[in-house]
């Protein structure tokens, strides 16, 4: 692709600028600050004057009121417990560092957001109602339907066809094909972008289109994207015609916004079709490009009326960042004549925000847990869970459920690594079934249940994903990709090796390395 080409080549010429001005390029000041910022907070304590013994005091008892606060604070207790940790630790500075880190205020971001799901909550209804009809027919999948749809704002679908990838490379080819028959408008939404033989394809068919007269638009994650683009890809995209956004810039300051990540991937196109799962869109996904051994992945495609409420997930998010919103009926493909694709089930699209105190992504691993009266199937990349996820699952597998989650072998954090196999000895002592998916990295984010529930989505059973990002995630109900989704658990069963309590072993100094990242499992 010419224009792929000629950035590179722009980027290739900048790197053979002189090193003066290389190093105030947008990544290494961002990490330069970081840094001083960090060594003035460290600073802080290097002191032996009698004006550092009065600052000490006074950081002490600005740490003693925050330890206060954080305990009568609405939030997760393994987050109070890490920061009351470090403060006892870091007596001097660690009150002071909490309020540095916590220094902008989300109320004003909160506004914001209530007043965009207020504006979008309606429209995500368009289709129409269809609980009465599940209700009448699926009692048992009521509770998930009416959390999401009632209180959550996700209503469910019916006329909807569900296609299951299990790989980035079926993914790849069918978005490449649901891409060329766009005719209105294309809007896309991820965590990674990287330039290659995954990406480079469709921004292809993206310009393409563009020249056609399509919509077109493209949101990914600025921190996500750090390493992957070149900084000026965006405009290079507004150059092509792509509407672009990027997500929550990051900025050289200690701050707990810096968190808030967009992790969703999403693809809509007119409205009728999309898709949603684990995959991002660089070379690894697909297996082009080795970084832990074979990737494997997973991803969904709804096409009929469901497909609406993910393409509403991804208008909510744009209009958030424009601070603006779109004609939503105008965008609506069946203003003029109703949808006639064939239900297969019912489809519910959800997502999650976590500016809001409501863990939706949380909540639905949870109610799927609890209901599970035969088994529970999960496939997760990171195994770091709180209190509540840990007992669901102990408590699930105790009761005679058959609980099973698939691992990666081969993880790309080691310290995730590490963390994750320390849950390893209580889940197995309680009767779990976990497994390493031997030939590399499990990226798959999916939950299949008794053949009637399933979830196929972004969110990883850790702290980031569950409490710290932007997630989303499509329910299948009493439908054609559940049985799909429970198949390729079992056939990746056979070719992942199980845990046993001999496995859990660990000598002393490794159980006090797990203890202590255990503890700082917030904060990865």
């Amino acid at each position: 692709m010419a224009g792929v080409g000629g950035l590179k080549k722009t980027g290739s010429r900048l790197m053979s600028k002189p090193w003066v001005r290389v190093v105030f390029r947008r990544r290494v000041f961002i990490i330069a600050m970081l840094l001083v910022q960090i060594g003035f907070i460290l600073s802080l304590i290097a002191g032996s004057s009698l004006a550092f013994r009065k600052v000490s005091l006074a950081l002490n008892s600005l740490s003693i009121i925050v330890s206060l606060y954080i305990l009568n604070k609405k939030e997760k207790s393994a987050y109070k417990l890490t920061w009351i940790f470090l403060i006892l630790t870091f007596p001097i500075f660690g009150g002071f560092v909490y309020i540095v880190f916590h220094a902008q205020s989300s109320r004003k971001v909160q506004r914001h957001i209530d007043r965009i799901i207020r504006q979008c909550g309606p429209f995500f209804f368009l289709p129409g109602n269809v609980l009465p009809g599940l209700a009448a027919d699926h009692e048992d999948c009521l509770p998930q339907v009416r959390y999401l749809q009632e209180y959550a704002g996700f209503p469910v679908y019916a006329h909807t066809q569900t296609e299951y990838f299990s790989s980035g490379e079926a993914f790849f080819k069918r978005v490449l094909e649901e891409l060329e028959k766009a005719e209105r408008y294309i809007f896309l939404e991820f965590f990674i972008l990287r330039q290659g033989l995954m990406l480079d394809p469709i921004i292809e068919i993206l310009e393409k289109k563009v020249k056609r007269g399509l919509d077109v638009r493209i949101m990914y994650d600025d921190l996500g994207c750090f390493m992957s683009l070149p900084p000026n890809y965006h405009e290079y995209l507004e150059q092509n015609g792509i509407k672009c956004i990027i997500f929550n810039p990051f900025k050289p300051v200690l701050s707990s916004h810096q968190n808030n990540r967009d992790h969703r991937k999403i693809i809509s196109i007119d409205g009728k079709v999309a898709f949603t799962g684990g995959i991002n869109l660089a070379d690894e996904y697909i297996n082009k490009y080795e970084r832990f051994g074979h990737w494997k992945d997973a991803a969904i495609m709804l096409k009929g009326e469901a497909a609406w409420g993910l393409t509403m997930i991804f208008l909510r998010m744009w209009n958030l960042e424009q601070k603006q919103c779109d004609d939503y009926e105008a965008l609506y493909p069946w203003k003029e004549a109703a949808c006639t694709v064939a239900s297969d089930g019912y489809v519910q699209p959800y997502a999650d925000n976590p500016i809001d105190p409501e863990n939706v992504g949380e909540h639905v691993y949870i109610q799927i847990i609890n209901n599970a009266k035969e088994y529970v199937y999960i496939n997760t990349p990171y195994l770091v869970v709180d209190d509540n996820l840990l007992s669901a699952l102990t408590l699930a597998a105790k009761s005679g459920v058959d609980v099973r989650i698939i691992t990666p072998h081969r993880w790309d954090k080691k310290i995730v690594e590490i963390t994750s196999r320390s849950y390893y000895r209580q889940l197995v002592s309680a009767g779990v079934k976990v497994y390493e998916y031997s030939s590399g990295f499990n990226h798959s984010k999916t939950f299949v249940s008794d053949d009637k529930v399933a979830t196929v989505g972004t969110t990883n059973l850790d702290f980031r994903s569950l409490y710290l990002h932007f997630e989303c995630g499509v329910c299948i109900y009493k439908n054609r990709a559940v049985a799909k989704i429970k198949e390729d658990f079992l056939n990746t069963i056979p070719i992942s090796h199980r845990i046993t309590a001999e496995d859990c072993t660990w000598n002393a100094f490794q159980r006090v390395v797990q203890d202590v990242l255990r503890l700082f499992a917030p904060l990865m």
